[in-house]
């Protein structure tokens, strides 16, 4: 009798609470959620894209313009020793860059030719994935940004780059700046830096550094929204790399051969 009653018990219980339960779901499911999906904010309406036409760079032997401009412009510091070096734009040979377009009908020559890097502002870049501070982030117009006060140099994020766009100060970079701008932050020892398309000049209607420094105009720079945009004209009916698609971070610096 006890076991029959007690089980009575569990099934008044069950039902009062199902009672109880049905109020709060029909109170809830009027509750207004806000919109899972973020604001537009300012960038919203633009994509930044930059494209090296190859053969116009390869036209100048030995023109390193648009690094100077920009490593002057971004306090980059020289110090003199490749292990340490910082780079914003740097080169390689087209060999090492696109080891998988390199052919024996091939211009003579073009595989020992350098090509221009940067970082690719991905679309989807995992070096933001790997930051645990949050020091490296993705606005709306797709600039991977750096905040070198959140860097705590752990260089995860320098891991996490399929492209070694990244570079990491082993020493204080400061002495090595032979003319500091004073209108761009000098970083600290221990802090990651990289390419960040110019974007303070982007919000002064300036073009970055390297595009306007290139006499070639083999640096093409726009916003791929825009379907009247240099940038789009330039990647129409062109031959087009990219540094390994395959691996889906979906690169926003094009090359043209």
């Amino acid at each position: 009798m006890g076991i029959e009653r007690r089980t009575l018990l569990k099934v008044a219980g069950l039902i009062l609470a199902g009672f109880t339960i049905k109020p709060a779901i029909d109170v809830l499911s009027k509750v207004d959620l806000p919109d899972p999906l973020p604001t537009p904010g300012p960038f919203a309406n633009k994509r930044w894209a930059m494209a090296v036409d190859l053969k116009k760079c390869w036209s100048l032997e030995g023109c390193k313009d648009c690094i100077e401009a920009c490593h002057r412009i971004h306090n980059v510091p020289d110090f003199g020793h490749p292990k340490e070096e910082i780079k914003w734009i740097f080169q390689a040979p087209f060999q090492t860059v696109f080891p998988e377009h390199e052919h024996e009908f091939m211009e003579e020559g073009a595989p020992e030719k350098p090509v221009m890097l940067l970082c690719n502002q991905c679309d989807s870049p995992p070096c933001i994935r790997y930051c645990p501070t949050k020091a490296t982030w993705r606005r709306e117009d797709g600039i991977v940004m750096m905040d070198f006060h959140r860097c705590i140099g752990c260089r995860y994020c320098m891991a996490g780059c399929p492209y070694g766009s990244r570079s990491f100060n082993w020493r204080d970079p400061r002495p090595f700046i032979k003319k500091p701008n004073l209108e761009f932050p000098t970083r600290t020892r221990g802090v990651v830096e990289k390419c960040n398309f110019c974007e303070e000049r982007l919000a002064q209607g300036l073009l970055p550094a390297c595009v306007e420094a290139c006499k070639e105009k083999g640096l093409i720079f726009g916003n791929l929204k825009d379907p009247k945009s240099e940038i789009r004209k330039a990647l129409q009916n062109r031959f087009i790399l990219q540094r390994q698609p395959e691996l889906g971070t979906k690169p926003k610096v094009y090359y043209i051969l």
